[in-house]
């Protein structure tokens, strides 16, 4: 028996228990005295079938959430293909294929720092068809630096799943004469302003991150932002500019082919595929630390049985052995937990970067 006839069943077994009406002893003034939104044709509507609006909708949302997926689904890229983040998205976006055998298709709607993408997904209908590769930069940064923001990070749309959380290298061009830290910085106030750093643009990931390391060393540093990673590496690596946070998969091979250099990792611990390169915490800067994550929304008003349903399919796939194995090799660790926990996590995140923001008056034209 499927939801929907499981519950008309019950309402049928409400009805058929109901009480007899006793005209009898009823006058015509008390029999009609009932509030006249509760009567059906002179007489007071049952509870159950006042209820069946509620029941029909929560009928509808479990069905639904059983369902799913029933055909394609779409995941939007707020960042440009070739990213770390479309790497993600298309790693994971295979992973649900093969498990639900349904097709998962990966749209790119890269710009302002992701809010296009971020606001076509907040704009489309709530069945669970249509998600999101949120990121640091559109959930936590986005809405402490933009004052034009089309959306709210937090009321238009639904978490969904933790994916999972990277941490960055800290490459400089072949041609700056640095190969540490400590000499990174020292050359920085030797020349104050002299070093410039890339980012994805105003507001992203790597500007308030290199804002908070010139923070913490009492440095100046000059912001260059791009539209896109891949343009701002082949610079980085030609000496047109100086330095950049990059997700390890994507700048590892470039320094083992010794195109960069690399001189420290973002967190607070080095990473399984390059032990050998310290923390910038390590490296003479203490207690600093910062990793990207990335997370899968939904549109606002996602019934909570589909949020659960896709939350656990998720959860399930990134646990796998194969998947568990890829992200290894990527330096990368799977996320998990409840819808509730990623948005708890979201939150801290976010009221961090918002304290960041105001500190260096950071702001999106």
């Amino acid at each position: 028996m499927n939801v929907v006839s499981l519950v008309l069943c019950k309402m049928g077994e409400a009805l058929a228990m109901r009480p007899q009406l006793q005209h009898r002893s009823l006058s015509r003034e008390k029999r009609y005295a009932a509030p006249r939104d509760k009567r059906l044709f002179g007489q007071r509507v049952p509870v159950a079938i006042r209820w069946l609006p509620v029941l029909a909708l929560t009928a509808s949302g479990l069905a639904q959430a059983q369902d799913w997926p029933s055909k394609p689904v779409r995941i939007v890229v707020p960042i440009a293909a070739g990213s770390a983040t479309d790497l993600l998205a298309r790693m994971v976006g295979q992973a649900l294929s093969e498990t639900t055998g349904q097709p998962f298709v990966i749209d790119n709607k890269s710009g302002a720092v992701g809010a296009i993408g971020s606001n076509e997904v907040a704009r489309a209908p709530a069945d669970g068809y249509t998600l999101l590769i949120a990121t640091t930069s559109t959930h936590a940064i986005a809405p402490h630096v933009s004052t034009k923001l089309p959306y709210n990070a937090v009321k238009d749309f639904t978490p969904i799943a933790f994916l999972t959380e990277a941490n960055n290298l800290l490459v400089v061009s072949p041609t700056l004469p640095v190969k540490n830290v400590k000499e990174l910085l020292a050359l920085a106030r030797e020349k104050p302003g002299y070093l410039n750093y890339v980012s994805s643009g105003v507001g992203s990931f790597g500007h308030l991150s290199f804002e908070l390391l010139a923070a913490q060393t009492g440095v100046s540093f000059t912001h260059v932002p791009y539209k896109g990673t891949g343009a701002a590496l082949q610079d980085l690596m030609s000496g047109a500019v100086h330095m950049a946070l990059e997700a390890i998969p994507s700048a590892l091979p470039k320094v083992k082919s010794g195109m960069a250099g690399a001189l420290a990792v973002s967190g607070a611990h080095r990473s399984a595929i390059a032990p050998d390169i310290p923390t910038i915490a390590e490296s003479g800067v203490p207690g600093f630390s910062v990793q990207s994550w990335f997370g899968l929304y939904g549109p606002r008003g996602m019934p909570p049985e589909l949020t659960q349903r896709i939350n656990e399919k998720v959860n399930k796939m990134l646990q796998s052995p194969n998947m568990v194995v890829r992200f290894q090799a990527m330096g990368i660790e799977a996320g998990r937990g409840s819808p509730a926990d990623f948005a708890a996590m979201v939150a801290n995140d976010s009221a961090r970067w918002g304290r960041i923001a105001k500190e260096r008056n950071i702001k999106m034209e």
